[in-house]
């Protein structure tokens, strides 16, 4: 298994690890909260944390959506905050132009999910040298991912994480099946579970999209029990005025109980199921 640093924090298979923030970059203040406060509550659990969060979604459902405030506005506020609180910063990158800018300010590149088959895009961030972390599409099976990370791979570039979130399932719904996260492992490489976009229902509110967060949390359980190594969670101080993804966003004052309990089954799982988290490097997960 693929294990590697980013700016200081180990990820790999032997230690939990957490990426998150807001969808979207609403605003620098706003970046600066989530993070901060993710920061304080990831160093109190010993829990390795990556921020997460877009300078621009393409993907949005409706034209009339908001996208963010653009590459190079996004990539300012995303500079600053890496500079100001000392964390590893990713973003999503959505052609081979935005990846030679985003490289010089972020740590980890990440390819969206609709993008996982674009060759070009997969290469182009492999050569960068950054880690890349590769959302399954929601049309693919679990052991297509095997050619998709070939792709980085390919490139001398062995710093990938492969992430699951959901298959579509009829019309504007996602499954999550679980088979998927021991698939994935098999790439060789860290795999993460997408708890909050596996809960999403795309398009499902007509001009955008809807979800039902209440499943974050079980799901989150289950795909750590399987034996994925690190968690996804978006979230904002206020999901229902979130101006992306807010219904399947956590709020932050959720966040701290559940990444304890969610160590808790990481190192659990590690440790032959027999209710020992002494693996867990953390005083406050044991």
């Amino acid at each position: 298994m693929a294990d590697f640093n980013v700016l200081g924090q180990p990820i790999g298979r032997d230690r939990f690890f957490v990426i998150g923030g807001p969808c979207v970059i609403e605003s620098e203040e706003l970046a600066l909260t989530v993070a901060g406060f993710l920061q304080e509550t990831c160093e109190r659990l010993n829990i390795p944390y990556i921020f997460k969060s877009s300078y621009d979604k393409a993907n949005r459902t409706s034209i009339q959506s908001y996208r963010g405030p653009g590459l190079q506005a996004g990539l300012d506020i995303l500079a600053r905050l890496r500079g100001k609180l000392n964390i590893p910063v990713l973003t999503d990158v959505h052609s081979i132009q935005e990846i030679e800018q985003a490289k010089d300010v972020v740590d980890v590149l990440q390819i969206p999910a609709f993008l996982v088959r674009q060759t070009d895009l997969l290469v182009a961030a492999g050569k960068s040298g950054k880690p890349v972390n590769i959302k399954k599409g929601q049309f693919l099976a679990p052991w297509d991912m095997k050619q998709v990370v070939e792709k980085v791979s390919r490139t001398g570039n062995d710093k990938i994480l492969v992430t699951e979130r959901g298959t579509q399932f009829g019309y504007n719904n996602l499954v999550v099946d679980m088979r998927s996260i021991p698939i994935m492992t098999d790439t060789g490489y860290p795999v993460v579970f997408d708890a909050t976009h596996s809960v999403q229902l795309p398009g499902g509110k007509g001009a955008s999209s809807g979800g039902d967060r209440q499943f974050v949390p079980p799901l989150a359980r289950a795909a750590l029990a399987a034996g994925a190594h690190g968690i996804f969670l978006e979230m904002h101080d206020n999901p229902d005025l979130a101006l992306c993804d807010g219904p399947n966003s956590l709020p932050l004052s959720s966040v701290p109980a559940l990444l304890e309990m969610l160590a808790n089954i990481y190192y659990t799982v590690r440790s032959g199921g027999q209710g020992n988290t002494s693996r867990s490097p953390s005083s406050g997960v044991n």
